[in-house]
């Protein structure tokens, strides 16, 4: 046994441990792993291209079946326990850690499952608020082991998991109240280990892409989140819906900014206004260069790929506005370290954490680089992650 799946059988050993101290039975254990965006950034909602990798990080939810309607849920990440009834859910949401569960319970309800009650114990390693995506996999998690306990009841096959992930969407966008794409959740329940994953986030249609052995995924938490943005984030897709809008005068076809090619915005670009067409000359560029990058993956071509992802984080910077000074300077000091191949900001924007590929003979340099660059420049020592990529959604035990 490799050293990653013993520490997550000790982990998920411990947490049945804690789940009979708590409801005095055992349970089933089941994970979700959290994710890093290699290249492709905000285009997820203009039904674009992205590249996730599924990382070793994960969300948990260990449950077992109760007698009544109840759904009883303790969170070990807040030592908070709360209960709701099964047929008196919550109409909206309250801003609590537990609306993505009682999110994702009422679209599982909405869908036609029949849950009864359950004892339900969440715990997780994904950083919150770095950009890594704690909320996908806490939902992923929890709707897998919640459809599975289903399945093991009324004896049916499997789920699937790409209505999985657009359930766990529904769930974010309709209850928790974030407009988020796919990305997150499909990537939660279709990544492979070794593996990025190439995903058209229109027709879902997607690909794995390998990842060498030798190349470590390094996240690097600036340890900041500027109050800025969610509103930000919500303004940069009214913008792209905007230039979707004013560019169907000319492209009657387009119906988001997929449809739109670099020669058409060099066309037509000219008719926007100056945010919106950077916004949309971002979105447009880095549809272009995630294929670019899937094609350099399969080539092996870690050069071209790194060259790809720094391009990115300039466009994001520079045309969609959502770095922030943290964010530059962590990867600045990246950039300059050796072994390192690319390097970007990943996630939403406004701080959070950038991913860097690194030779994994590299990596105690890379750490020293990076952490103490950031530590005397800022007063802040950043945290970094170092991780494998990932399998999707499972059971542990």
């Amino acid at each position: 046994m490799d050293n990653a799946n013993l520490a997550v059988e000790n982990s998920a050993h411990a947490l049945g441990q804690r789940f009979v101290q708590l409801f005095g039975e055992s349970p089933r254990i089941y994970q979700a792993p959290g994710r890093v965006n290699l290249i492709g950034e905000h285009t997820d909602y203009n039904d674009g291209f992205v590249m996730p990798a599924a990382i070793g990080l994960y969300t948990r939810a260990s449950v077992a079946p109760r007698h009544d309607r109840k759904l009883v849920i303790h969170s070990e990440n807040y030592s908070e326990q709360v209960e709701f009834d099964l047929d008196h859910l919550p109409a909206t949401r309250s801003g609590h850690w537990s609306d993505y569960v009682i999110g994702v319970v009422k679209m599982l309800v909405r869908s036609g499952e029949k849950l009864g009650g359950v004892n339900l114990l969440v715990d997780g390693n994904v950083p919150q608020g770095a950009g890594l995506s704690s909320s996908a996999s806490i939902e992923v998690a929890v709707a897998y082991a919640l459809l599975d306990l289903a399945d093991q009841a009324t004896d049916r096959s499997k789920h699937d998991r790409t209505k999985l992930a657009l359930l766990c969407q529904q769930a974010e966008n309709e209850f928790v109240g974030a407009r988020c794409g796919i990305m997150d959740q499909f990537i939660a329940c279709q990544g492979e280990r070794g593996k990025a994953l190439l995903l058209d986030c229109r027709s879902l249609n997607y690909r794995q892409l390998p990842l060498p052995d030798d190349v470590a995924l390094a996240m690097c938490n600036t340890m900041v989140k500027h109050s800025i943005a969610k509103g930000e984030y919500n303004q940069r897709r009214a913008e792209c819906e905007a230039g979707v809008r004013l560019l169907s005068k000319y492209l009657p076809n387009a119906q988001a900014l997929r449809d739109v090619t670099p020669e058409d915005l060099e066309a037509y670009g000219r008719e926007l206004p100056d945010i919106v067409r950077r916004r949309c000359r971002h979105v447009v560029s880095e549809n272009a260069r995630v294929l670019r990058a899937a094609a350099a993956l399969e080539l092996g071509d870690l050069q071209a790929f790194g060259k790809l992802m720094l391009e990115s984080h300039r466009s994001l910077r520079d045309d969609f506005e959502v770095s922030c000074p943290e964010l530059d300077l962590m990867v600045e000091l990246a950039e300059q370290a050796e072994g390192v191949y690319g390097t970007r900001m990943t996630g939403g924007g406004f701080g959070g954490c950038i991913i860097a590929l690194v030779q994994a003979g590299c990596l105690e340099a890379f750490q020293r680089t990076v952490q103490g660059g950031y530590e005397r420049s800022t007063g802040c020592k950043p945290e970094i992650y170092v991780c494998s990529t990932a399998d999707g959604v499972g059971q542990v035990v």
